[in-house]
């Protein structure tokens, strides 16, 4: 059951309160999905209530909106923040809209200022192989050396990772399934060097089906923020100076394999991408391929031959 939006100071509008239940209940969007949610539609909030009148932001209309990304601009948002606002208020809107609550969709044909692309930074392979092959007699050396060959091999999200059980494993067939982004499941290839590095470190902590590949304090599985604080100590320690974080091993992974390969889909299609007009260009796909694609072309995944 949804919150009383109304019960206290700082509380978001009835609207705005069913629409974050709805993505929480519903659309089971993550935690850092919801609180961007939650900010972008706070400030639509709040701008309104500052207006003549103080509309609630159900009953705004095209021009109010515009007016409303115009003074966020003024307020020196970047094109980017600002697209990322304007965006939610479209999902806030159209859900209004498909339950009957308003009648027009008011932010049709609003456009938010064009942001300048920015080209992930990414490792070369060598800073990648310098990386992950870190110190395994170090103290939680295995766990930080399957960790990281498992990031670079597979392309995780860091919330993919610590989400993982040993049951998600099959290190025979060199498998991972993930539950990514809106809980929806994908199959991954490991590479043969993470393969051998999620062994090792198996055997010492004991990988019973249930329990976390990566266990945290008091067994609970580790958080993000922790993964990304012990990235950056073991880039420091392994001599690279980049700000290096989990998704600049994802980065890395997707421009190596693509690089190397040119199958754009092939790599979307292993990245798990959230975007449903992308995800469903890419329902067609044959495994195999994706598995081929990614055995020629990553540069940890090929098997030594005997």
């Amino acid at each position: 059951m949804a919150a009383d939006a109304s019960a206290g100071p700082g509380a978001p509008p009835p609207e705005v309160a069913a629409f974050l239940h709805h993505l929480q209940v519903e659309k089971r969007a993550s935690a850092h999905t919801l609180d961007a949610y939650r900010r972008d539609l706070a400030a639509l909030a709040e701008w309104a209530a500052a207006q003549p009148d103080a509309p609630a932001p159900a009953t705004l209309a095209t021009a109010q909106l515009r007016a409303f990304v115009a003074a966020e601009h003024r307020r020196g948002l970047s094109p980017k923040s600002l697209q990322r606002r304007l965006s939610a208020c479209r999902s806030f809107y159209r859900w209004l809209l498909r339950h009957g609550r308003i009648v027009a969709d008011p932010t049709l044909g609003i456009r938010a200022p064009k942001a300048a692309r920015k080209l992930p930074q990414v490792l070369d392979p060598d800073e990648a192989k310098a990386l992950v092959e870190v110190d395994t007699a170090a103290p939680l050396g295995l766990r930080d050396r399957a960790m990281l060959e498992l990031l670079y091999s597979s392309g995780l999200r860091v919330s993919e990772l610590c989400g993982l059980r040993w049951r998600d494993l099959d290190l025979a067939e060199g498998l991972v399934n993930v539950l990514g982004k809106g809980a929806r499941q994908r199959v991954v290839p490991v590479g043969s060097h993470a393969c051998r590095a999620l062994a090792e470190w198996a055997a010492e902590a004991g990988a019973a089906p249930d329990a976390p590949v990566f266990p945290g304090r008091g067994g609970r599985p580790i958080g993000p923020r922790a993964v990304q604080l012990r990235l950056r100590g073991l880039a420091q320690r392994q001599g690279l100076f980049k700000r290096v974080h989990p998704h600049l091993l994802r980065h890395s992974f997707a421009s190596h394999v693509l690089e190397s390969s040119g199958d754009l889909r092939g790599v979307q299609e292993l990245l798990g991408h959230a975007d449903i007009a992308t995800t469903q260009i890419y329902t067609h796909l044959d495994y195999q391929h994706l598995a081929r694609v990614y055995d020629d072309a990553h540069p940890r995944a090929k098997r030594r031959k005997p």
